[in-house]
C-alpha cells in the first residue's frame, strides 16, 4: 500500500506546538487505546470467542493525527523502535509530531517525506517596545528622563545579537532600579533573577561563585517552564483523579478486579512480539483481569458516587490516598563545576518510587493527586530543553548593590582587591560565555544584564575600566519628590494606601484616606528623607505602619467598622517625631 501521508515534526514548546496544529485532529495516544481494543478482538476471534468489529479505519475521524513530547515520555525501548508500524497501521493522511525521539524521527525519516521545523524564542518585539512606552508612567513614578535609556536597551532585544545587552542603572535607594528590571520582565515574558553584588564578596569566595546567578537563571526558567506544562496537563490530571477518589470512596473498586489508572503503556500490548516475553506475561495478566467482572452492586455504587463527587456533596469525606514518598535527595551542588549530586537518588532510577498511605479528605486529595499526576504526564527532557532555549534567549539577569563592589581607589588594597576580583569575574559572563550548569551548559550571549547601585560612596567610573565598558546604556535615576510621592500613594496600580486598605477589609474594617492625608503623608516622607537617611519610596511603608498600627492592635473589634485618616490624624500621630526630628526609627 503507498504511503504519501504527509508527515510535519515540529521542535519547541508545546504553546507554540498548539497554535501549529490544525483545530481537528486525532490525539495519537487515543488512536492507540483504540487499537489496542481492536487487537483484543482480533485475537479473541482468532482463539473462537468473539468476532472482530469492522477494520481500523474506525479508529479515525479526522485524518489527521497529532503527538505531543509528553506522550512519548512513557514508551519503552521497543516500542519507539517501532512506531513506524503504528503509522503505517492508522495511515492518516497528515501526521504532526512534537519534538519526537531521535528514533521515531530517523525511521519516519526512512520511510516517508518528513518535513521539521524548529522553533526559535521570539525576540521581543516591536509592539512590546510600544506598550512598555505608553504605560511606563503608570508603573514607573517619577522618572521621566529614564525613558529614552530604557526604551534604546530594548530596542537592542528586537534584533538576533551575538553580544548580551548590557543595561547600567543608577540612583538613590527606593527610587525604582528593581521595579523596572521587574517592569521588563514581565512585559517580556522572560525568566528573571535579582542577585546581590556584594554576596561575591563574603567569606569565603573563590572566584568561581559568580557563575551560580546564570545557574540560578536556569532554575528559574526550569520552575516557570516545568509549571507551564503541569498547568497544560490539569485536563487529563483531573480524570485520572476522579477515578482514583472514586476507587477510593467504594469498597471493593480498588481490588484487583479494578483496571489500574497507570497501568502498563498502551504501546507495549500493540507491539507485542516473541523478542519481549514480558509482554506476554502482561497480556495475560490483562485477559485474567477482564474474566473477572467487577460486581454489578459496586459497578453501580461507582456511577452513583461519581454524581455525588461532581456534585460536590463528598468534600469532607476522609478517604485513603496512596502518594509518593518524597525522598530527601541530600543535594551536593558543586558550585565551581556546576554539578549537581543527588546522594539520595544515585541508584534511585534502578528502584521502584516508594509510596505512603495518607488519609485525607476528598477535596484535600483531589488537590494532592492532580498535582501528582500532572507531574507524571510532563516530559522532563522537553521541560529542561525548553527552559534552557528560553534563559539563554530571554533571561534577565539583575545585578544589585554594584556599587558595592567598586573599589575607591586606584591603589587597591586589602577588602578593594576581592571587590576588583569579583568585577573580573562578572566581566566573562556580560560578555558572553558558556556557564556549566547541571542541567549542561548555558550560553550568555543573548541575555539581558542590568547593574544597579546607588553609587552615593561611590561613582561608576570606580568599577574597572574593562567592566564601564559593557556597560553602553546609563540610566540615572532621580530623588522623588512631594508629588511622586503622592502619585505612589494613589495613583498606581498597586499604592501603598490601597494595599493598606484592602489589609485592613479582611478584618472587617473599611479605611478611608482622605486627599489632605496623602498630601501629609507625602510632605512627610519627603522631609524625612531630606533630614535623615534617604531610603526612597520605602520611606512610606514604614510612616504607614506607624500611623496604622493603633488602629491594627486593636483589631478585631466589632465595633469599629469605618475609620477615615485625616490631616490633622497624620499631624497629631507624629507630632512629637517632627518636633524631636528623630526619625531614625522609621529607616529600614
Amino acid at each position: 500500500m503507498p504511503y504519501n501521508m504527509i508527515v510535519e515534526v515540529y521542535y519547541g514548546p508545546a504553546s507554540w506546538f498548539q497554535k501549529k496544529r490544525p483545530s481537528k485532529f486525532e490525539a495519537l495516544l487515543d488512536i492507540v487505546y483504540k487499537l489496542d481494543e481492536e487487537s483484543r478482538r482480533f485475537i479473541y476471534r482468532v482463539e473462537g470467542r468473539e468476532q472482530p468489529k469492522n477494520s481500523d479505519e474506525s479508529v479515525l475521524s479526522h485524518k489527521t493525527v497529532v503527538a505531543e513530547s509528553s506522550d512519548y515520555a512513557n514508551l519503552t525501548e521497543h516500542s519507539i523502535m517501532n512506531f513506524v508500524e503504528i503509522v503505517r497501521r492508522i495511515n492518516p493522511s497528515k501526521l504532526i509530531l512534537q519534538n519526537p525521539p531521535d528514533r521515531i524521527y530517523q525511521q519516519l525519516d526512512r520511510v516517508f517525506k518528513v518535513n521539521t521545523e524548529r522553533f526559535e524564542y521570539p525576540i521581543l518585539e516591536i509592539d512590546a517596545i510600544r506598550e512598555f512606552n505608553r504605560d511606563y508612567d503608570k508603573n514607573v513614578i517619577g522618572q521621566p528622563r529614564v525613558k529614552s535609556g530604557l526604551l534604546a536597551a530594548l530596542y537592542q532585544l528586537t534584533r538576533r545579537r551575538s553580544v548580551p545587552v548590557v543595561l547600567m542603572l543608577y540612583g538613590p535607594s527606593g527610587v525604582g532600579k528593581t521595579e523596572i528590571a521587574r517592569r521588563l520582565a514581565k512585559i517580556m515574558e522572560a525568566p528573571f533573577v535579582k542577585v546581590e553584588a556584594t554576596k561575591f564578596t563574603e567569606v569565603g569566595y573563590v572566584g568561581r561563585d559568580v557563575d551560580s546567578m546564570v545557574r540560578d537563571l536556569v532554575e528559574a526558567s526550569v520552575r516557570i517552564t516545568k509549571q507551564q506544562r503541569i498547568n497544560e496537563k490539569y485536563g487529563i490530571a483531573d480524570e485520572l483523579v476522579e477515578e482514583k477518589i472514586i476507587d477510593a470512596l467504594v469498597p471493593g473498586a480498588s481490588s484487583d478486579n479494578v483496571k489500574n489508572v497507570n497501568g502498563p503503556n498502551p504501546f507495549d500490548f500493540f507491539l507485542n512480539n516473541s523478542n519481549y516475553p514480558s509482554q506476554k506475561k502482561q497480556y495475560e495478566e490483562q485477559q485474567n483481569l477482564e474474566k473477572q467482572s467487577v460486581p454489578e452492586d459496586v459497578a453501580m455504587a461507582k456511577e452513583q458516587v461519581k454524581i455525588h463527587l461532581r456534585e460536590g456533596k463528598l468534600e469532607d469525606q476522609l478517604i485513603d490516598i496512596e502518594v509518593e514518598d518524597s525522598v530527601n535527595t541530600n543535594q551536593l551542588d558543586m558550585q565551581n563545576e556546576g554539578i549537581g549530586i543527588a546522594i539520595g537518588n544515585i541508584f534511585g532510577d534502578m528502584m521502584p518510587k516508594k509510596t505512603k498511605h495518607k488519609k485525607v479528605t476528598v477535596r484535600e486529595a483531589r488537590k494532592i493527586l492532580r498535582e501528582q499526576e500532572a507531574q507524571n504526564l510532563i516530559d522532563m527532557d522537553q521541560v529542561i530543553d525548553d527552559a534552557i532555549e528560553n534563559a539563554e534567549q530571554n533571561g534577565i539577569i539583575f545585578i544589585d548593590e554594584i556599587d558595592k563592589i567598586a573599589s575607591r581607589s586606584s591603589m587597591a588594597s586589602g577588602a578593594d582587591v576581592s571587590r576588583e576580583g569579583v568585577q573580573r569575574d562578572i566581566l566573562p559572563i556580560v560578555e558572553g560565555s558558556v556557564v556549566n550548569t547541571k542541567h549542561g551548559p548555558v550560553k550568555t550571549d543573548h541575555m539581558l544584564f542590568i547593574g544597579a547601585g546607588a553609587f552615593h560612596v561611590s561613582k561608576p567610573s570606580d568599577l574597572i575600566p574593562e567592566l564601564q565598558g559593557r556597560f553602553p546604556i546609563n540610566v540615572e535615576l532621580k530623588n522623588l519628590d512631594k508629588a511622586d510621592f503622592k502619585k505612589i500613594l494613589t495613583a498606581t496600580e498597586n499604592a501603598v494606601t490601597k494595599q493598606q486598605k484592602a489589609l485592613l477589609e479582611t478584618e472587617g474594617v473599611d479605611v478611608e484616606f482622605t486627599d489632605d492625608s496623602t498630601d501629609e503623608i507625602a510632605e512627610m516622607a519627603y522631609l524625612m528623607n531630606e533630614q535623615t537617611e534617604n531610603i526612597g519610596a520605602r520611606r512610606l511603608y514604614t510612616i504607614l505602619e506607624k500611623l496604622l498600627e493603633d488602629i491594627s492592635f486593636m483589631l478585631p473589634d466589632n465595633s469599629v467598622e469605618k475609620i477615615v485618616i485625616d490631616r490633622e490624624s497624620v499631624k497629631n500621630k507624629f507630632k512629637e517625631t517632627v518636633k524631636e526630628v528623630d526619625v531614625d526609627k522609621y529607616i529600614l
